[in-house]
């Protein structure tokens, strides 16, 4: 085994000889200046610094370069290990993330035809994890060295409203009233506590409305816009499965609004990263306007295919407003949630899913994109696009 260290005798090294380690590239040492000792002399490559006594230096000449190879072999192997391992690691942060993906994709596809209670119940099991990683980002270290966040068991309390938010707006047609008693109610126990802070109550007021009103304008698309929609798949459907009843103007617009954020969120990491060049915002550094623009055409595209295949809408200027706002409604999610992220100083907001990080990491997109989609169909649309 060859030996090399600060200093070097070569006749208690066990060398090995140079003929030995042909793969070796040639690396010669250098004599760098004269040592303080008159038995010693001072050697030395790009990197290191070698001390080798006089008399064995004249005995091993050809031996010195055989160390150089040794040390540069090391050094070598050391880098491409590491360098493997680092690929490996995201190979299979990949293949998790692929995985996973699709199967929440078939689930949530599942979900979305089958609506009702399926698709209610399944969107507050979603609120509920989704604002338990809210209030534990706001109790962060990152943000709670700024402010103070609410006590303990008022996250939680906060958690289980929004979660039975969505139930209640499939339950009663509406949801204001419900919110302004639950928002009454939290304010007045944190301002019931001993030393309430102003920040304590805007922290909670915002996650009830960031996790728990927001999401309610799903139920209310997909659930509460049962006019059929005409000429769709409603013809070929199994009436085992609902039959023609089930394809409502509520299934086929959430049907393009999920479609469409998919593809805006697909279409704006390919573009980022073949063409990004010119930073969208300093939240997110990894955002570019090439990525932003290859997004709002690929939701615009698939906006427009998809109310060609479904007839829904009508006409395509209707389509192309409906994916010009899921596109906008999920970018301005996005940024929000990296906002939270960035000053709690983390980077997934939880890590249930494997590969994507937690709720809140997948479903940024769809927070506020809900009420613009419900609103645009409720009140823009015509006899809701039919």
């Amino acid at each position: 085994m060859a030996c090399s260290s600060t200093y070097i005798d070569l006749e208690r090294c066990n060398l090995i000889p140079f003929s030995l380690s042909p793969s070796l590239s040639s690396k010669t040492l250098f004599l760098n200046r004269l040592s303080s000792s008159p038995n010693s002399l001072i050697f030395a490559d790009s990197t290191r610094t070698f001390r080798i006594l006089r008399a064995t230096y004249s005995n091993h000449r050809r031996i010195i370069t055989c160390l150089a190879h040794s040390q540069s072999f090391t050094d070598s192997s050391n880098s491409e290990e590491g360098l493997s391992s680092e690929a490996q690691h995201k190979a299979s942060q990949l293949k998790k993330r692929v995985v996973f993906g699709l199967g929440i994709g078939v689930c949530v596809g599942g979900v979305v035809l089958a609506g009702g209670w399926v698709f209610t119940v399944a969107l507050a099991a979603a609120v509920f994890a989704g604002a338990r990683e809210y209030f534990e980002l706001v109790r962060s270290r990152g943000i709670a060295a700024g402010m103070t966040p609410p006590p303990r068991f008022v996250s939680r309390v906060c958690s289980v409203i929004c979660a039975l938010m969505p139930l209640v707006t499939l339950y009663m047609g509406q949801i204001d009233v419900s919110v302004t008693s639950a928002a009454f109610i939290v304010a007045m126990t944190l301002l019931l506590q001993r030393g309430p802070r102003f920040s304590q109550l805007s922290s909670a007021m915002f996650g009830l409305f960031y996790c728990g009103y927001l999401p309610c304008f799903w139920v209310k698309l997909r659930c509460g816009l049962a006019t059929p929609a005409l000429n769709t798949m409603g013809a070929i459907w199994p009436v085992l499965l609902g039959g023609q009843a089930q394809w409502t103007v509520g299934l086929v617009a959430t049907l393009i609004s999920f479609s469409s954020i998919i593809a805006a969120d697909t279409y704006a990491f390919v573009g980022g990263k073949a063409f990004g060049k010119t930073p969208l915002t300093n939240i997110s550094p990894k955002k570019t306007w090439e990525g932003a623009l290859a997004g709002l055409g690929g939701c615009i595209a698939t906006s427009i295919i998809l109310s060609k295949v479904l007839s829904w809408p009508k006409s395509v200027l209707s389509a192309v407003a409906f994916g010009f706002l899921n596109y906008f409604g999920s970018l301005f999610g996005d940024l929000l949630e990296s906002m939270i992220k960035r000053d709690a100083g983390v980077k997934d907001s939880g890590s249930l899913i494997p590969g994507h990080g937690g709720i809140l990491d997948r479903v940024d997109s769809y927070m506020f994109t809900g009420a613009l989609a419900y609103s645009f169909v409720k009140i823009l649309l015509p006899l809701n696009g039919v």
